[in-house]
Parts: C-alpha cells; structure tokens; sequence
C-alpha cells in the first residue's frame, strides 16, 4: 500500500554519484557522463529515486570539481551539455530524478569573475570576491582556511598588492555574496540548469555564504579552526531566501543544504520558517556518531526536537565523498555495514546513499604517490573507483584508474553480487522494495519501544498501528552488540528483512536478535 506525500524529496532515497568514480568510458581513467547513463539501469533496479551528481562543472579540478571556472559548461573531462542533456532525459525516463552539486561560496581563480577581479583595483569585478589591503608580512584577519588546514585562509596576489580571501585552497577564491551583482549572476547559474530539467541543488558549504561584514578576528579559543565552521551568520539565511525564490520559480524542485554544523539546533535554522530557505538540510551529527544504541537513540531523540516537531524533514547519511565509507568507519566489519544499511533505510526522514555503499565497499588504501586530495589525501580513500565487473578493469574503459580500486574488488563488484542472493546488494534491493511499498516506512512517524541491552528499536506506523496490515505497521530493531540478545513484546512478529543472511523472509522473530543484525518485522497477519 502506497500514498503520495506531496513533496517528492519526503518519501524518496537519494543516491550520490561522485562523478570521477562512478564508471569510466572514455578511456582516461576518470568516470564521465555517459558511464552514468550506462549505470542507470543499475540504480534504477536499486529502487532510489534520485540521483545527486557532484560537480560536473568546468574546473581545474583542483578540488576535483568543487573549484568551478564555469558554473553553465560540463567539464570535457565528463562529456558534453548534449551527455548532460541525454543523462536527464534518460534518468527521467526511469523515474529518477536529477539533482546537481551547486557551488556558490567560492569559484576556482580560473573562473573569468576572478580573473577580472584580480586584475586591477579598479576592475567592475573587483568586489565580486574578498580582498583586504595589506602588506605581504601582515593578514587581514586570524582565519584559517581547511586546505591545507592550519595555513591562513588568504592569499597575498603581488598584483594588486592585496590579499584575498580563500577558506579552501587558495585556488577557490570566496565569492562575496554581499554584492548584489554576485547574488543575480549565480541565481542566473540556477536557472541555466533548471532550465535543462534538473530536479533540485546540493549546495554546498551554504551555512559560509555570508561572512562577517567586518572579517573580525575570531575568538582565540577557535582560532584553530576552519573559518568556514564559524561563519553561521544570520546574513547566510538572507542568501537562502534568496536561493529559495529563484528555485521556487519552478514547480516540484528541491534546495539541500550542506550546512556543516556539528549542532542540529543550527542546521534546523536553515528551514527557516519551513517554506523559505532549504527544503532539507543535511543531519550531520548522526554521521559522526559511534556505532552504539544509546548514540542512535539521542540522534532520534534529536531528530524529533529539531525537526520533526517543527514540521521540517529530517535527512540521514551515513557516508559521502568527504568522510570515510560506513563500513571503515565502523571497523570495517562487513555484518556492521549491513546492519547499517537496515537501520538507514528504516528511519524517519530522507535518506542518502552513497555510491558504493549498496556494494559494501570499504575505502581504498590510497599509497603515498597516488594522492591526489588537497586536504592530504583524506579523502582519497572514500572516492575510489566503483567496481562493476570481475576481473582487470572492472568495467572501466581504462586499465588504470585515478584512484585505485577499493579492496576486494572483485568480490565486492556489481557482477559478482548481482548473482549472489545473500550479497549486500541484494540486501539493498530489498531493503528499497519493502521501503517503496510501504506508507509506514516512506511517510509514517517512530515510536521508540526498546531501548536497552545494546538493542534500540521502534515502530513505524501511518495512522495509528494496524496489526493486520503489515504495510502500515513496521518494527525496527538493531542489535547493536556482538552477542545474541533477546527482548520482549514483539516475538510474534514476522522478518520481513535481516542483514544477518541466515535469517529467512516470514520468520517469526520469537524476540531473538543474532550479533551485529538489524531487522525489519511486521505484525502477524
């Protein structure tokens, strides 16, 4: 049983494709555009119902695309706009919708804005971006940018004898959103793209968009920082607004925030009244946390006082293309991951896969020589190639890749788990299956019902609980130990899905839960 909720971002799973390492054709050994159109079978038999692609833009690729030196062209190193055009059409024709990587707090210094900014004091463009005069021995302020971290985040340019400023490289100038002419050109970006039919924006370091009028110090206890985590002003929410009302120009389109903030309080305020700024904003904390009940529990808890009971939808993400996968992240035990995997797709909220993950995947060993990060590798691992065949290769055109494969590639590849009914991927499929038939799941509230001796779980309902009718009525539970454990109170429910391999569909649960497992129930019919 199924209902439209409104809103399509509400009930949908959203898959992120980091565009270098998703598949390769052209024989560079970097993924393109049409190997995402040759993968879309893929994801549309994985059952989301959105993909998010970052940065496909023209860039140095100096940060690997989030350093754009043309926000209205595809980089030739991923294909053509008529690629770009195909992917859309032929995603929508599966019913996937397609949402782009927006950077709109910095460019790369090869954009043409820039260029023109720096090339005298006087240039119309010059107040496009940050610039302070000074001398070379003396910075404007104590800020610190994040590559690499610790160094200033401003650039001395012998030019124009200033300084500028770049809380990133200093190859990504920061845009100066408190100039007007800046806010109608990069809205101009928004509808260039929106225009071709994208379906929404991940924009991409949002809560930074409006500095400190000032640029004052910052205070000498966070001095260390990246200036880019203290600049949550409430100028940014302006900017928002603004961002929201050219995206609300066009029907059934979708804003997400990544607000990086470690505080949900915070990132809730980037709802605003919950129709004026960002439809979601990305739930970090939960990202961060141990793998324990207890922390899972606070982040429900957090989940319910921050968003959900203001209206606001809350988003859940386990992994992405700046932090380790899940499953290094959690030791790298394959039982773990797939517990996870339950859990995710069983919250309230919208969920995030990331590319890799309905495969296992673990983050590549990346050798000294081979990195390419500019944050120092950091982020290398997480941003290995996505292995599709067994054998040489696996399905890139290319024997050689940018990044090496992760481990156990063969293994863990699309080919090898296809045929394989216990994979991680067909637990995936089915994971999606249940979850895109099921009001309780897609739409419906928690209520927590355990919450102890390593267990949390809860119950999904559309409603109010209806115990004859599965569809709407579904039971959460994770065993978050290593140990078997039983719990009370739901023993005569039926698996509807396990991570753990060995336990069957229909199976009545009998309140026992094998180590690392996480199940979905329902109700005895």
């Amino acid at each position: 049983m199924t209902t439209e909720p409104g809103p399509w971002w509400r009930s949908a799973v959203i898959y992120q494709i980091y565009p270098r390492s998703f598949r390769d054709t052209s024989g560079n050994g970097v993924g393109d555009l049409r190997g995402i159109i040759d993968g879309l079978d893929h994801i549309a038999t994985l059952g989301v119902d959105a993909i998010w692609l970052s940065p496909v833009f023209t860039s140095p690729m100096v940060d690997h695309g989030y350093d754009v030196a043309d926000y209205c062209d595809i980089d030739p190193s991923f294909g053509t706009l008529d690629d770009f055009d195909e992917l859309v059409a032929r995603a929508h024709d599966r019913n996937l919708r397609v949402i782009l990587d927006w950077v709109p707090n910095h460019s790369s210094d090869a954009h043409p804005w820039f260029v023109e900014s720096r090339s005298s004091r006087d240039n119309p463009k010059r107040d496009w971006y940050h610039w302070r005069d000074g001398t070379p021995d003396r910075l404007p302020n104590n800020w610190t940018r994040a590559f690499p971290p610790d160094e200033p985040a401003w650039t001395w340019d012998a030019r124009t004898d200033a300084w500028y400023l770049n809380l990133f490289s200093p190859e990504q100038p920061d845009l100066n959103w408190a100039n007007p002419e800046v806010r109608l050109a990069m809205a101009d970006t928004l509808r260039f793209w929106l225009d071709r039919g994208v379906d929404g924006f991940r924009i991409d370091v949002v809560h930074g968009l409006g500095k400190d009028p000032a640029l004052a110090d910052v205070p000498e206890e966070v001095a260390g920082l990246p200036a880019v985590a203290l600049i949550d002003t409430e100028l940014t929410h302006d900017y928002v607004r603004e961002i929201r009302s050219v995206i609300d120009e066009y029907d059934d389109r979708v804003a997400i925030g990544e607000v990086f903030l470690l505080e949900s309080a915070r990132i809730a305020k980037y709802y605003g009244t919950g129709d004026d700024e960002l439809h979601l904003a990305f739930n970090f904390p939960a990202m961060f946390g141990p793998w324990e009940a207890e922390a899972w529990r606070r982040n429900l808890d957090g989940a319910e006082e921050h968003f959900t009971s203001k209206g606001f939808q809350t988003t859940w993400v386990l992994s992405n293309h700046d932090n380790p996968r899940h499953r290094t992240r959690f030791g790298g035990d394959e039982a773990v991951a797939r517990a996870a995997a339950v859990l995710l797709l069983g919250l309230p909220g919208t969920p995030f896969l990331y590319a890799g993950e309905e495969l296992g995947l673990e983050d590549a060993e990346v050798p000294p020589e081979a990195i390419v990060d500019p944050s120092g590798g950091r982020r290398d691992g997480c941003r290995a190639p996505i292995p599709w065949t067994i054998g040489p290769g696996h399905g890139w055109a290319s024997p050689g890749t940018w990044l090496p494969f992760p481990p156990e590639a063969d293994e863990h590849s699309v080919e090898a788990q296809s045929a394989d009914p216990p994979s991680t991927l067909a637990l995936y499929r089915r994971l999606l299956t249940l979850r895109s038939a099921s009001d309780a799941l897609r739409l419906g509230g928690h209520e927590i019902v355990h919450d102890h001796d390593g267990v949390l779980a809860w119950r999904r309902s559309v409603g109010g609980t209806d115990d004859t009718n599965g569809a709407d009525d579904v039971l959460v539970a994770v065993n978050f130990t290593s140990e078997p454990v039983v719990f009370e109170g739901f023993a005569d429910w039926n698996s509807l899905v396990s991570s753990h391999p060995d336990r069957a569909v229909a199976q009545v649960v009998g309140g026992h839960m094998m180590p690392d497992e996480a199940l979905w129930a329902a109700p005895p019919r």
